[in-house]
């Protein structure tokens, strides 16, 4: 039988049955705190659309992270809401880093003539020495970095995607790109 939520059950106790699996609890929880979680994302993104998909994000890392909670941190409700705030605010950030690339990437070609065949043979080439070196990493290198650089995560969405904590998921980003680094300028 489905869970209902009632106004005085306790979130705290439907997020420890969500850390056994518990789908009916799950649904106490999303009533309870979905609303709220919403209300807050939307404040920081100012976008529906993307708050609606946050939110669901948040939702669905609070299903397979729930047994990260800890009560003695503080309420269920807190704890999702951090996860919230976070996941927006990457959001923000990630939309802001790719606003400023495009500015960049706009004021660097304004007005500058160039050779468009020399251009494509140098990114041929770079993107091949890329891929080299990005083959040379180990797997627990090269996949994060790929999630992050191909596919826009950010290092919270990648350490969830990989089941990974946070601290490890930026350690291997950070050694990968050391990697990387060296390996590129060896082709120099």
């Amino acid at each position: 039988m489905p869970y209902r939520f009632e106004p005085d059950a306790h979130v705290e106790d439907l997020l420890a049955r969500v850390s056994e699996g518990d789908q009916d609890a799950f649904t106490g929880v999303y009533d309870a705190l979905s609303g709220t979680v919403m209300g807050l994302v939307c404040r920081v993104l100012r976008d529906a659309a993307q708050a609606e998909e946050v939110t669901q994000d948040v939702m669905v890392e609070v299903w397979r992270t729930a047994a990260r909670y800890d009560p003695r941190r503080g309420t269920a409700k807190a704890w999702v809401l951090t996860l919230a705030h976070r996941r927006a605010v990457d959001r923000v950030r990630a939309a802001q880093a790719g606003a400023d690339r495009e500015r960049r990437a706009g004021l660097l070609g304004a007005g500058r003539p160039f050779d468009e065949v020399a251009e494509r043979v140098e990114d041929h080439d770079e993107r091949r020495r890329l891929h080299h070196c990005l083959a040379s990493l180990v797997r627990q290198q090269r996949v994060p970095l790929v999630l992050a650089y191909y596919h826009g995560l950010t290092y919270v969405e990648v350490a969830g995607a990989l089941s990974t904590p946070e601290g490890t998921v930026k350690s291997r980003m950070r050694a990968g790109l050391r990697q990387l680094r060296a390996c590129l300028e060896e082709g120099e």
